[in-house]
């Protein structure tokens, strides 16, 4: 869809200059634009790159020479990343869903679906479920028994929503994820190695045979409004009360979330970030990709951890994290220059053994 260089910019409340009648359909890299593109230019480095391209209109940084770049328009983005958020909502078109229930859906005669509601082939929502108004879901996406979700949602191809969830309003899920799957919950009947292990640091007085029953999640998931999950997230169920997802959060792919955890609000877990069973994660927590945090514990507000570290213990608000195991940010710097230094540190002692040993003995 095609749109003026005057419209994004009020969209953007953005200051724009130029030809502002000027027609752009999508947006584009600066060297590969074409004449209907804008071309992305937010930060001066990329600026050079508009004379390999064919770009009319650009996004660029406040105060850029517009005319001497060579444009018949240019919107200015004081911050990029902000202006790419609303740019990219005007030009998604979204997927194709046709409106009302296809043929070749499976609604349970007692769910509930709200107006306005788009239904793709192969969908099966099960009994007593209820779906909110506008609600989008996509082919083979299955809903189970008694699950309730709120207005404007998404749910892309092949999602599962598991018995009993419950998910607020203007939810968006990519393909493959499941939400209220059983929490992976066992037990022995004896004391369990992994019990003695814990309980002594390690020792073990005997290794015995054991078994592993099975405990069975009675609980299920609620996700609070304006929640996204991204492709093949896992949310266990919870074992007796429900798991939680505070509104705002947003989930990368491959998350796994274990049973009875609680997310805080407007927190951000990047992809591969696994949170084990009973912890608990404060408000606008942000955890890189691959962060680990163990059971049982809690993370607290505004927690910054970079990518790969694994939080084994309780972590206060505001703490920077970094390593495994997780340390401040700055510890962990100085922890690593530490570690570089130990090649040559170990041949100095090399060195200074050597010469002892050559000292004459002195009775």
């Amino acid at each position: 869809m095609a749109h003026t260089i005057r419209d994004i910019a009020q969209a953007l409340g953005a200051e724009a200059e130029g030809d502002l009648d000027l027609m752009v359909l999508r947006a584009s890299e600066p060297a590969s634009a074409g004449p209907q593109d804008l071309a992305l230019a937010m930060d001066p480095r990329y600026g050079d790159g508009l004379a390999k391209g064919r770009a009319q209109a650009a996004m660029l940084w406040p105060g850029a020479d517009w005319r001497g770049l060579g444009l018949k328009a240019a919107i200015f983005a004081p911050r990029g990343r902000l202006a790419m958020a609303g740019l990219s909502v005007m030009l998604d078109p979204g997927p194709v869903i046709a409106a009302g229930v296809h043929p070749m859906a499976l609604v349970d005669a007692s769910a509930v679906i709200g107006v306005g509601a788009a239904i793709g082939p192969f969908v099966v929502i099960g009994a007593d479920v209820r779906i909110g108004a506008r609600a989008r879901i996509a082919s083979h996406v299955s809903i189970a028994e008694g699950a309730v979700i709120g207005d404007d949602a998404l749910i892309l191809q092949g999602a599962r929503i598991g018995a009993r969830v419950t998910i607020g309003h203007r939810f968006i899920c990519q393909p493959g994820a499941v939400v209220g799957a059983d929490g992976f919950s066992f037990v022995t009947p004896e004391k369990s190695g992994v019990e003695e292990i814990r309980a002594s640091l390690g020792k073990r007085d005997e290794i015995r045979a054991q078994s592993w029953l099975r405990i069975h999640s009675l609980g299920a998931v609620a996700l609070g409004d304006d929640v996204e999950l991204g492709a093949n997230v896992a949310i266990d169920r919870g074992t007796i009360r429900d798991t939680t997802i505070g509104s705002g959060t947003k989930l990368d792919n491959l998350v796994h979330i274990g049973h009875n955890v609680q997310v805080g609000r407007d927190c951000l877990l990047c992809g591969q970030v696994g949170i084990a069973g009973s912890a608990r994660i404060g408000d606008r927590v942000v955890l890189g990709g691959q962060v680990g945090v163990s059971d049982n514990i809690f993370v607290g507000d505004d927690v910054i951890a970079g990518g790969a570290t694994k939080i084994l213990t309780n972590a206060p608000a505001g703490r920077v994290l970094l390593g495994y195991p997780a340390v401040k940010m700055e510890t962990h710097v100085e922890i690593q220059k530490a570690l570089r230094r130990l090649p040559r540190l170990a041949s100095r002692v090399a060195e200074l053994e050597k010469a002892i040993s050559l000292l004459p003995d002195v009775d």
